[in-house]
């Protein structure tokens, strides 16, 4: 959800770049239907859906999202619209019944009115009066197909392939050994004295893994008997490869066995093609893994409690020289994607399972175990691992990156004197040493959140933490680390940051190009072009030319990716 103060932030960005390149899964900007009023509601009624489908968030209307420039952006929306008509009627036309919020903003432009209209995420599917829906991925808003409603009942637990009862005495379906390897892994993470006390019948009981006298197949996962997976999820596999090479493998081994003993199985196999790194510490070493094993414990319980039980396909561990590659069938659910899953709400595929390993503690409902993986892995100065949603499944890939010890000794000297570095510090700081800045929008990104958040930390990181110093003013503001820092967590010298050393001379070699374009009469140059002249990112191009503009040396034709620079005389 965007509110008004956040959308009014973002408005000011129209005057360099198109609307357009502002939206998100639960952002989008809207023209308003000036030419009939029953175009614009019906507008409204087909995003309320949309956006309802795809896990909520905010349209603003009375913005066109291809014009670039304030004034040719904002068109605004007549003020004989009543936001209260509009609410009536989305509520009439939504099955089952939408009730958004509309909040009026006001602007120096157009008809000086916008509307946005924030949509909270609900219980999907919904469609309007008529049977027709519409679904957020992305930036747009695609058919609701039966294959897409048929993920969405998924993902909500209508359609929970682990709830369903199974035939037969319970006694008989359970396996002692995987009873207690749960217990086990639920004292480790104090689960409560007295739920693990109990009886078998009882603790899963307790769980919400039995009803009317029968075992779920979510019971059958956690504590089954491998003969009784086998019968009841016959989809159901591990499989893990030792590969030699990208097609080959010299070592496997496959399991059917219930998840607590499946992890450790996995778990075993992992660690003992796991290298070592010893750090001196004062008068003692610890030695660290080169994956560490909170964030792989973290990323195979993820792959075992969200795979998709009625897709055949095993969950599959590759373990590589060089990496190691989790996959699991089932795409990220619920609006997730690899550009949001360490901000969005957790989305349990399968319900009847994720609730009794919350009451474990062995997962959580606060979307926790991603950024584990992330923060166990920054910590040590290694690369975050990479998520891929390839449609029908989930693959997620650890690089086997060195361990960096004096990141590693000043993450744990920071702990001492009661700093602890969050995730998005983390996140800041490794992308610092391998760039020589950050901007707000790049941190943004790679902290997946609003700029005006990301720069709250940023400015953070610089005056109170005194991490990062800053330069540039304005659009043109960056941070880079701080001299001393810089040198003693770099592990490749002065390089990275000294490169900002370069920014005047980038300046010149682009008003050099251009001056030799204008003088032969010839086009202007895009930022591709910039990008192979300096070297730099498209973001840090935008900026530079942004600030040759402000000093008056360079015009800019269109917007987004056709816009071309010119050189002023």
């Amino acid at each position: 959800m965007r509110d008004p103060s956040a959308i009014c932030s973002l408005l000011d960005e129209l005057q360099y770049q198109p609307a357009s390149e502002l939206e998100d899964q639960d952002l989008d900007f809207k023209e308003w239907n000036s030419r009939s009023i029953s175009g614009g509601v019906s507008l409204v009624i087909e995003m309320a859906v949309c956006m309802a489908n795809g896990g909520g968030g905010t349209v603003v209307f009375g913005v066109n999202d291809a014009a670039v420039g304030r004034s040719s952006a904002i068109i605004g929306v007549p003020h004989d619209v009543d936001v209260n008509r509009l609410k009536k009627a989305v509520y009439d036309a939504t099955d089952p019944k939408l009730t958004p919020i509309f909040q009026e903003i006001s602007v120096p432009e157009g008809t000086g009115r916008l509307i946005a209209m924030q949509v909270y995420p609900g219980l999907p599917p919904y469609t309007d009066t008529s049977g027709k829906g519409k679904i957020r991925i992305g930036k747009d808003c695609q058919p609701l197909t039966g294959t897409l409603r048929r993920k969405i009942m998924v993902e909500t637990g209508e359609t929970d392939s682990t709830a369903s009862e199974t035939a037969g005495q319970l006694e008989s379906l359970i396996s002692a050994a995987a009873l207690e390897r749960l217990r086990e892994s639920a004292r480790r993470e104090k689960a409560p004295d007295d739920l693990l006390h109990k009886t078998d019948r009882d603790l899963l009981g307790t769980l919400g893994l039995v009803r009317n006298g029968y075992l779920l197949r979510a019971g059958i996962l956690l504590a089954g008997t491998a003969e009784t997976i086998r019968e009841h999820l016959p989809g159901y596999v591990w499989t893990h490869l030792r590969m030699a090479t990208d097609t080959d493998y010299s070592d496997r081994a496959d399991g059917n066995d219930a998840v607590p003993i499946a992890l450790e199985r996995i778990l075993d196999r992992i660690m003992a093609d796991n290298p070592i790194a010893t750090v001196p510490q004062g008068l003692f070493h610890f030695e660290i893994r080169t994956y560490p094993e909170i964030a792989l414990r973290e990323a195979l319980l993820n792959a075992l409690v969200h795979t998709d039980f009625r897709i055949p396909g095993p969950i599959l561990i590759k373990q590589f020289k060089d990496r190691l590659e989790i996959s699991n069938p089932g795409g990220l659910p619920g609006g997730i994607t690899p550009d949001n899953i360490l901000r969005h709400e957790p989305v349990p595929r399968n319900p009847a399972l994720v609730d009794a390993l919350t009451r474990l503690r062995l997962v959580n409902r606060s979307n926790l175990g991603v950024r584990r993986m992330y923060q166990a892995l920054l910590m040590e100065g290694k690369e975050p691992p990479q998520i891929f949603d390839e449609g029908n499944a989930v693959r997620i890939i650890f690089r086997a990156s060195q361990l960096s010890v004096p990141f590693r000794m000043f993450v744990a000297e920071e702990a001492d004197r009661g700093r602890l570095l969050s995730l998005d510090q983390l996140l800041i700081i490794q992308h610092l040493l391998r760039h020589p800045e950050i901007d707000t929008a790049t941190a943004a990104r790679i902290t997946q959140q609003d700029e005006p958040e990301a720069r709250e930390i940023l400015n953070r990181m610089e005056t109170a933490l005194g991490y990062l110093e800053r330069g540039g003013t304005g659009r043109g503001t960056y941070w880079i680390l701080r001299h001393d820092l810089h040198s003693r967590l770099s592990t490749s010298g002065h390089l990275e940051r000294d490169q900002r050393i370069d920014w005047e001379a980038a300046k010149t070699r682009v008003l050099s190009v251009l001056k030799r374009r204008a003088q032969r009469g010839g086009p202007g140059i895009q930022n591709a072009e910039v990008r192979r002249i300096t070297h730099l990112d498209r973001q840090q191009v935008n900026r530079l030319i942004h600030e040759l503009e402000e000093e008056g040396h360079v015009r800019i034709d269109g917007h987004g990716r056709g816009a071309r620079y010119f050189f002023i005389e």
